[in-house]
């Protein structure tokens, strides 16, 4: 039981932790791809920005948690949501709509999204600094430990206050945008507008509109995203580096421009992560007597190393490209 506890801690909720992070990352990027077709780069920038709006807010009114209970970094995350959505919006009519206005390729736009993540980069670097910050300024991260009603059963399950966070947030966040796409106006609008474009633009739906609608919902998801994630371990200015690839294979797998794809795809990359790096030695120990010598005696069983993590969605990726292209649910390949 003790070996279970183990993997309950280091895959389950670890896997769970980290597959919600890239489901709320995964989303935001199909919803760009399926209006405005072409892979936007900078998501992960706008995810470190989002957390980091968060970090001037909290370190600007650190006790504004208090009143609620709550970590103050939840209560500022509405607002850092907005500032990030503005930012998404400008971005797109200072950097996009320009090019879409001249009617270049999806590659020349996927091309000025990488030039806008080196400036939000540099900029987030510039007042950010390098160094890891946490975003529990006066409150206190709170460390559950579940002890579990077994004899014999000495290691607790344990789960941290922005974990619970985390799984109640993306839970409301998913059904949120599933009810917004499937019973309002403006969402059956994003969704023709993401079947025909055309079509929509021809039957009187505004584009404009939907477009910053799009925006500003992917902005206020990459805020979420980061600030949950930066709660969880800390703030770091290169927080995209480690987040833009798995995301995109997230919402390859899952069917690029298919939103319900993109939630399923990221918790098939957070478990793929968990799982490569777990050690499976441990689980092994209940049955050593019975198993052979070099297998008992092996102390990491581990597929790959910690540090090699990011090279399981990558391979995730290239294998997708290959044997299923349109993802779990199909989605858009042009």
């Amino acid at each position: 039981m003790n070996e279970l506890v183990f993997f309950i801690n280091n895959v389950v909720i670890a896997g769970s932790v980290t597959g919600s992070i890239y489901a709320i990352g995964a989303v935001g990027v199909t919803l760009i791809f399926s209006i405005m077709r072409f892979a936007h780069f900078a998501h992960g920038d706008m995810m470190t920005f989002g957390a980091f709006m968060v970090l001037l807010l909290t370190t600007a009114f650190p006790g504004a948690g208090a009143a609620f209970g709550v970590p103050s970094a939840l209560v500022l995350l509405p607002l850092a949501m907005a500032l990030t959505a503005l930012l998404a919006v400008g971005i797109d009519k200072a950097f996009y709509k320009p090019l879409r206005a001249h009617g270049v390729k999806p590659i020349v736009l996927v091309i000025g999204s990488l030039g806008v993540t080196l400036m939000l980069q540099g900029l987030i670097r510039l007042f950010a600094g390098t160094s890891g910050q946490s975003l529990y300024i006066d409150d206190r991260k709170e460390i559950f430990r579940l002890a579990l009603p077994f004899e014999g059963v000495r290691a607790p399950v344990v789960i941290t206050e922005p974990q619970l966070y985390l799984f109640v947030i993306t839970l409301v966040a998913v059904v949120g945008l599933h009810l917004f796409l499937s019973r309002s106006r403006l969402g059956k609008a994003m969704r023709a507008m993401s079947d025909n474009p055309d079509l929509a633009q021809a039957s009187g739906i505004n584009t404009n509109t939907i477009v910053a609608v799009t925006w500003v919902i992917a902005g206020g998801l990459a805020a979420i995203a980061g600030t949950l994630l930066s709660l969880d371990v800390t703030f770091k200015p290169d927080l995209s580096f480690f987040l833009l690839l798995p995301i995109f294979a997230a919402a390859i797998v899952g069917g690029v421009g298919h939103p319900y794809g993109a939630v399923a795809g990221g918790f098939v990359v957070g478990f793929a992560e968990t799982l490569a790096v777990f050690n499976w030695s441990v689980l092994l120990r209940p049955f050593r007597d019975s198993l052979p010598e070099w297998l008992t005696q092996a102390g990491n069983l581990a597929f790959v190393g910690t540090e090699y993590k990011i090279v399981v969605p990558f391979f995730i990726l290239v294998v997708i490209l290959v044997w299923r292209p349109t993802g779990i649910f199909k989605g858009k390949v042009i």
